[in-house]
């Protein structure tokens, strides 16, 4: 007593996809055109999915309905139904799609990052780092023997004010004042703003 009842009518069945397969395989255009109206859809589906970009998505739906096209007589019925081998095509083609145009985007960053990036002359570089380096012994040279003893030992040696005091045997006091008064004359040799 068991009846099927059908809501919408009686169930139809779709194409064999695997004989339309077969049939382009040997260039049937026809046969083509009802596999294409078969699977376009889920192929433009999955492929949105993936790109989110609708109008990159038809691109990689045409091609990928292109390449059935050109490899129909590849397909092989033992491995799978025809649905999943032309699905795994679009899945394949839209990560493709997915991973060029994220290598582009680094490509493009890492061109801005460098186009960016100041020009850097070593050659200049080092001429500079020369002249300061010979202005400031021409600067130390004009300086009292004691001021200059007490500025290379606290600045080029890094011994405190106490510990230049107690290797020069003077008070604490004295060798501050010695390196303001060296300071001053360095800063005002050097140029350097006050």
């Amino acid at each position: 007593m068991n009846t099927v009842v059908h809501l919408s009518g009686p169930h139809r069945r779709g194409p064999d996809l695997r004989e339309l397969v077969a049939k382009v395989a040997f260039g049937d255009q026809d046969a083509f055109g009802r596999l294409y109206d078969a699977v376009a859809g889920p192929v433009l589906g999955l492929i949105r999915r993936v790109l989110r970009d609708p109008a990159q998505s038809e691109e990689v739906a045409q091609e990928v309905m292109l390449e059935v096209w050109r490899t129909a007589s590849r397909y092989r019925p033992e491995r799978g139904e025809v649905m999943s081998w032309v699905l795994t095509m679009a899945h394949r083609r839209a990560v493709d799609r997915v991973r060029a145009a994220q290598a582009a985007a680094d490509r493009d960053q890492r061109a801005a990052a460098q186009s960016h990036a100041p020009a850097f002359d070593e050659v200049a570089e080092q001429v500079e780092g020369r002249l300061e380096r010979e202005q400031v012994r021409r600067c130390l040279q004009m300086l009292t023997e004691l001021q200059r003893e007490s500025v290379t030992m606290a600045y080029y040696r890094g011994y405190s004010y106490r510990e230049v005091a107690d290797m020069l045997g003077s008070p604490l006091g004295t060798v501050k004042t010695r390196m303001r008064d060296a300071l001053i004359r360095l800063r005002d040799c050097l140029g350097v703003g006050s």
